[in-house]
């Protein structure tokens, strides 16, 4: 009876051994089965989509300052001084266009992502190829667009802000450039955002750094005219650009073939589909919109600023390239936490969306907060790595940055809420946010302080447009809870 007893023992073991292998492995295939935005824990997920793009953000950040720190040691004719002012100006001059290009890529890349990461969460395969071939017809057709404003219409462009002299010269060159051979950046927009739609940001992260990596060799070479090379000045800060940009949407196509096999890119028989191309839109237009407004914005400021001392658009271009060093991180983690809300929306797990806002919202007031401190504390320093040698730039830079600084106790909530509208099909709200803080606010707000007191009081506008951007953007985040997340099934965190 004992043996008997100890068999039955033994087989009852082998068979909850059995049981349990089976159930683990079960779960494991489930779970290999469900991307990763849907599976893994909330605040390692985060981290893991986030800290690529945050990476790789920042190293774009980085190489649009490096880019300006060389411009501004042009000199020409032996007037270092004013040659180098004069390069700055142009490049902010051209920045208002170099915006409304990156508007229309952004935008279009956006759409397909929310499109596409909830046609994944949702398990619909054939959305997820449509929305990846349309999203790149778009952006070829963008080329094309961009090609021919840079082809005709470049030095009308530059004048029309002031632009003479060398600033209308070298904004010229440039503006001519980046907009004629603005197929790269449209590359790496829309093969980037497949990578990132799938969770693939590693190798989103790869083709960005090396786009900067490129860049920023390039630009001393061809600016100064190192190595046998032609000293190109500001045309050569242009063309290390786009080098830089075709090389990286290259490589991005190519990782989207090797290794993104959640999509297949099939042309063939490719007809352009409406229906699609509106869903793309219907997200990616506020987006476009929002920052085609930043870029109405940068035009009129650059407009009022010339009228009060040319130094002054120096100021204006300096302070965009550093405020790039903790805003464009902070975009990075946007760009995370679009595709895990959108999935997590199709998949329909609420506490997986509301615990990832949280988290996003923690690191995005870490980033603003450094560059307050930063702004407020060593304005001078910052300032000096753009050593034009014209003493004007610090002083009309020190009491613009330590003033503008103040926004940045703002801003980080109002990135996070646009990017949370726009991940839930709801970019209006972030459409009406971006037209009353920067056209309804910011843009008359300093036409009155200019008028007022010139410089000294010009750059209150951007922490009183901001102020006002929080309050809206406080009731849209309680509107969005309250009719779309709210009534998205329940699950538990992970």
């Amino acid at each position: 009876m004992k043996n008997i007893q100890e068999t039955k023992d033994n087989v009852d073991t082998n068979s909850n051994k059995e049981n349990i292998t089976e159930n683990k492995e079960l779960k494991e295939n489930k779970e290999h089965k469900e991307n990763k935005m849907g599976t893994m824990p909330v605040g390692r997920l985060v981290i893991n989509i986030g800290f690529p793009m945050i990476l790789s953000m920042l190293v774009q950040a980085f190489y649009n300052v490096v880019d300006s720190i060389f411009v501004a040691r042009i000199s020409d004719a032996g007037q270092t001084g004013s040659a180098g002012t004069s390069a700055l100006i142009a490049v902010g001059m051209a920045f208002p266009f170099q915006m409304l290009l990156v508007a229309v890529g952004a935008g279009t890349g956006v759409g397909v992502n929310s499109l596409l990461s909830k046609a994944l969460g949702e398990k619909d395969s054939k959305t997820v190829n449509k929305a990846a071939t349309n999203g790149i017809f778009l952006s070829a057709l963008s080329a094309v667009v961009f090609f021919l404003i840079g082809k005709f219409l470049a030095h009308t462009l530059i004048r029309s802000q002031g632009g003479e002299g060398l600033a209308l010269e070298y904004g010229t060159q440039y503006l001519s450039i980046v907009c004629m051979l603005s197929v790269g950046i449209f590359m790496q927009f829309i093969f980037e955002r497949l990578l990132q739609s799938t969770g693939k940001t590693f190798y989103s992260m790869i083709t960005q750094m090396t786009g900067a990596v490129i860049n920023i060799i390039l630009d001393p070479i061809l600016i100064f005219g190192m190595f046998g090379f032609p000293e190109l000045k500001v045309a050569g800060a242009a063309i290390a650009t786009v080098t830089g940009q075709i090389v990286a949407g290259c490589f991005a196509l190519y990782l989207n073939i090797k290794k993104n096999h959640e999509i297949s890119l099939d042309f063939r028989g490719f007809r352009p589909d409406g229906h699609i191309i509106r869903r793309i839109y219907a997200v990616g237009i506020p987006t476009m919109i929002m920052q085609s407004i930043g870029s109405l914005m940068t035009y009129c400021m650059n407009r009022i600023l010339v009228s009060l001392n040319d130094a002054a658009v120096a100021v204006f271009t300096v302070y965009f390239k550093l405020q790039s060093l903790f805003f464009m991180p902070l975009f990075g983690l946007n760009n995370g936490l679009i595709p895990i809300l959108a999935y997590n929306y199709g998949a329909q797990k609420r506490s997986r969306m509301i615990k990832a806002i949280k988290v996003c919202m923690v690191y995005a007031f870490g980033f603003a907060f450094f560059g307050f401190l930063l702004f407020r504390l060593i304005p001078d320093r910052l300032l000096l790595i753009f050593n034009t040698g014209d003493a004007s730039l610090l002083t009309y830079g020190v009491p613009a940055l330590k003033i503008i600084a103040w926004h940045y106790l703002l801003a980080w909530f109002c990135i996070i809420g646009g990017t949370v509208y726009q991940s839930l099909g709801n970019g209006i709200y972030s459409l009406i946010v971006s037209v009353a803080r920067q056209l309804v606010v910011l843009i008359p707000a300093a036409y009155i302080l200019a008028k007022i007191g010139g410089l000294d009081l010009i750059w209150w506008s951007f922490p009183i447009a901001e102020l006002m951007s929080f309050v809206v953007n406080v009731y849209f985040m309680w509107r969005i809870n309250r009719d779309i997340i709210s009534k998205v099934g329940d699950d538990a965190v992970t």
